[in-house]
């Protein structure tokens, strides 16, 4: 299994700029590419998966087994000629003193040689110190070599080379000059997604025509095919027949999916079908909603315009139609959305107004606990059990007429107020902070029995919800 693991010195290296262009380069020559990213991301697996045509998958610490996340690598990789992992913020950076969440771990797990992106921008000499350090802080990381950005030009990259060559040897896979023009636009949540991107192809094109041009794609797959193999373990092949349909909004304002959880929705039993917030007039006919994460405040106007659809919505779950809401998803299920002086009417069944701020509400890893008023169906070992997830949202609720139930305990984070999150209404969880269905919290068979069993109710029959301990 021929791989790469792109890292960097620090963040705002250009290492996604690269990874999307590699992935698209190597794509483009006719290799099957597969992606990885490091870490809870939906943005930068959203570019990658359209540089490569093929799903990115996350790969993380925090939600995740070691064995797991090698399982989810070797499982995932099958058929690709050549897998891309891309990691997140600097190459020994962490939470962990030690590094045991670091790039550098992560690498290490999967006995993947790490490829540095290094921005030169104002060095000459002085990169080789920087690159000593890093070749010697952890002799069980391998640098199969470095990549220079934003490079002042042919001058600049001589003087660069002939630095690393004397002081460190370390291989030169190639050189990308100054270009701001090929970089992807950053805002308040990172960068934009490509659902919002003009000329999306084009950009993704130009990238990776550029990183064809400056980097030795040979050097490349001689590095990741130096990669060991990973034997994988026992694949779970369990499926549920489908019995239930589960609409997911998907456009310019939701889009926080990881798509392993999408196929653990299936695999438990639904029909997923996807439906656009933004034009849809009418709501498919579905018996449970999940609406992800994504950027409402961006699309405000839209979404408000669309009042049929906002009205359908309103009325299933004030009917009792069961529906999970993350982030963004909780934000649009609000009466209002305000950011800044611009205001708009959003489905209103949480009484509540989703008000963005300047500076992030909640952010990062969170550990949740279920409490009694959790509506789910149990599954084995779940009882009291911490939730690992994570959170990233500039958005807070307020003006709430009263203080609503909530379905968690927030142990770390933030959560709605501090100490709860996964406001209960009905059928409805509502929460700002997002699961992963891995080994320690399989939400999606879950959910998915939550929904069959209010179908089943609904339609006078007796269901046993036990069914989610054997998801």
């Amino acid at each position: 299994m021929a791989r790469l693991f792109l890292s960097a010195a620090h963040k705002s290296s250009g290492k996604t700029t690269l990874a999307i262009g590699l992935s698209a380069a190597l794509t483009a020559s006719g290799e099957r590419v597969q992606t990885f990213k490091k870490g809870p991301d939906y943005i930068d697996p959203m570019w990658l998966a359209r540089a490569s045509g093929r799903p990115c998958f996350n790969l993380d610490f925090h939600t995740q087994s070691h064995d797991e996340i090698r399982d989810s690598l070797a499982h995932r990789a099958k058929g690709a000629d050549i897998v891309v992992i891309e990691g997140n913020k600097g190459l020994y950076d962490g939470l962990d003193v030690e590094g045991a969440d670091s790039n550098a771990a992560l690498a290490k797990l999967l006995e993947t040689p790490v490829v540095l992106v290094i921005d030169a921008e104002g060095m000459t000499r002085g990169i080789a110190p920087l690159v000593q350090g890093y070749l010697a802080f952890d002799d069980a990381i391998e640098i199969a070599g470095v990549i220079l950005n934003r490079v002042g030009g042919s001058r600049h990259e001589s003087k660069l080379i002939a630095a690393l060559d004397h002081y460190t040897g370390v291989k030169v896979f190639g050189a990308l000059g100054r270009d701001d023009a090929l970089g992807v636009p950053e805002r308040h949540l990172g960068l934009t997604t490509p659902g919002e991107t003009q000329a999306l192809d084009d950009k993704i094109a130009a990238i990776a025509s550029r990183v064809g041009d400056g980097i030795d794609l040979d050097a490349l797959r001689a590095a990741a095919a130096s990669a060991p193999s990973i034997a994988p373990g026992p694949e779970d092949g369990t499926r549920r027949d489908p019995d239930v349909v589960i609409g997911i909004a998907r456009d310019a304002a939701f889009g926080f999916y990881y798509p392993d959880d999408l196929e653990a929705l299936e695999a438990a039993g639904a029909t997923l079908v996807f439906f656009n917030a933004l034009k849809d007039a009418a709501l498919p006919k579905v018996d449970g909603l999940f609406l992800g994460g994504g950027f409402p405040e961006t699309q405000m106007r839209a979404l408000e315009a669309n009042a049929a659809l906002r009205g359908q919505i309103k009325h299933a779950l004030e009917t009792g139609m069961p529906a999970y809401a993350e982030c963004g998803g909780l934000m649009y299920l609000c009466r209002r959305l305000v950011w800044g002086e611009e205001a708009g009417d959003m489905v209103g069944v949480v009484p509540a107004d989703a008000v963005m701020h300047r500076r992030p509400q909640g952010r990062g890893f969170v550990r949740l606990r279920e409490n009694e008023n959790f509506p789910w169906p149990e599954a084995a070992g779940t009882k009291g059990a911490e939730i690992a997830a994570h959170e990233f949202h500039y958005a807070g609720l307020e003006n709430m007429g009263q203080t609503p139930s909530f379905g968690y305990d927030v142990l770390r984070g933030a959560g709605i107020d501090g100490r709860h999150d996964g406001i209960l209404i009905g059928n409805l969880v509502a929460s700002f902070c997002h699961l992963r269905d891995t080994a320690a919290g399989r939400w999606a068979g879950r959910f998915v029995a939550f929904v069959r069993a209010n179908k089943a109710a609904s339609l006078g029959v007796n269901v046993k919800t036990s069914e989610a301990e054997r998801t």
